[in-house]
């Protein structure tokens, strides 16, 4: 049809230009005009050819253009297509596409997830903390039999590897939250459905209060549980007994930190006097120092055992530090960098500690 149109338009042209030449008259024609003319036709019809063909040459070299750039965005999309290392999806946060629901209603964002305990999630957590007792308990006998029996020396040994353990749980917890709330999302391997409930978790942070005990630690006992520990004890041998009760202790408290942080969220009035205790004592998490970090960009107060390691840590700025490095080492940027262009612009200059 172009063709076509193109051609009646060049044909419309050169017959108005040598309307003369081609318009039959009544004149007598003399055989030098009949010569003239016949070469006149001529000429216009090889340039009507030419102009149809270059035309049609251009035609066809935009044809070719635009198949080529076509392809070009398709190569560029193929290449721009998201995988699990790609953290631009975030569950919860500014453009997850999820609303933060009005007043306090549970919202699960974890696609298959729900707030009802089933008999296999109480199965593996109870599974996993008696594992967790057994080798602690294990580690405790083999220390008495290097002591030669002695219980006070022993006792002490044990409560000291256990007070070190609850310590470095509360910064191990930090880090944990750090790297789940920043980066990954739903689909990255193994860790998806944890990152995916930490993240979600900013959308309807009480939805967690909804949880009863094993529905809401058993994800946690995928990286803290027997196979972790077995693990370690087997690598630390007999011979090194304070090594494992130290990590049966820190995996136990890990899992344990998803119910202190419920606690964080709920009231008073909704906790045991005792939870309230811990938390008045500083052994758990509290809700005054928790709350700071639903705070967005959500860039700090990660620790959720105790919080003892928190004010350290924003200090210092070591988590800015580790997104620094990541962001050198990968390109790849944190999910609070995103929420604060200006926290993104402090940590590149390394201006890492947060602001009081």
């Amino acid at each position: 049809m172009k063709f076509f149109l193109t051609s009646t338009a060049i044909a419309a042209v050169l017959s108005k230009q040598s309307c003369t030449a081609f318009t039959p008259t009544k004149t007598v024609v003399s055989p030098n005009q009949s010569t003239y003319a016949a070469k006149t036709l001529k000429r216009g019809l090889q340039l009507r050819s030419t102009l149809i063909d270059e035309a049609d040459a251009t035609t066809q070299r935009l044809t070719k253009e635009k198949e080529s750039h076509h392809d070009y965005i398709s190569q560029n999309n193929n290449n721009m297509k998201k995988s699990y290392l790609d953290d631009g999806f975030v569950f919860g946060l500014d453009g997850s596409g999820l609303e933060r629901p009005r007043g306090k209603e549970a919202s699960v964002v974890v696609e298959g997830d729900s707030l009802e305990t089933t008999p296999q999630q109480v199965g593996i957590v109870f599974a996993t903390f008696a594992g967790h007792a057994f080798f602690a308990a294990s580690s405790i006998i083999h220390l008495l039999s290097q002591t030669d029996g002695d219980i006070g020396t022993t006792s002490l040994i044990s409560l000291s590897v256990i007070i070190t353990s609850w310590i470095m749980a509360d910064f191990g917890s930090g880090v944990f939250h750090w790297s789940v709330d920043n980066y990954g999302n739903g689909k990255t391997p193994i860790m998806g459905n944890i990152i995916a409930a930490f993240q979600g978790h900013h959308s309807a942070p009480w939805t967690i209060t909804y949880r009863g005990f094993s529905n809401n630690v058993w994800k946690l006992c995928i990286p803290f549980g027997i196979p972790t520990i077995t693990a370690i004890n087997y690598i630390a041998g007999p011979e090194n007994p304070m090594v494992t009760l130290f990590f049966a202790v820190f995996c136990a408290i890990e899992i344990m930190s998803q119910e202190l942080h419920k606690w964080s969220h709920m009231t008073k009035s909704e906790t045991p006097a005792w939870v309230n205790t811990l938390q008045d004592l500083g052994i758990s998490i509290g809700r005054v120092p928790h709350a700071k970090h639903h705070i967005a960009p959500y860039d700090g107060n990660y620790c959720i055992v105790s919080g003892l390691c928190n004010e350290a840590l924003d200090k210092s700025g070591f988590f800015r530090w580790m997104e620094h490095k990541i962001y050198e080492w990968n390109g790849v940027e944190s999910n609070a960098w995103k929420l604060d262009p200006e926290l993104r612009a402090r940590t590149l200059r390394g201006d890492y500690s947060l602001p009081q």
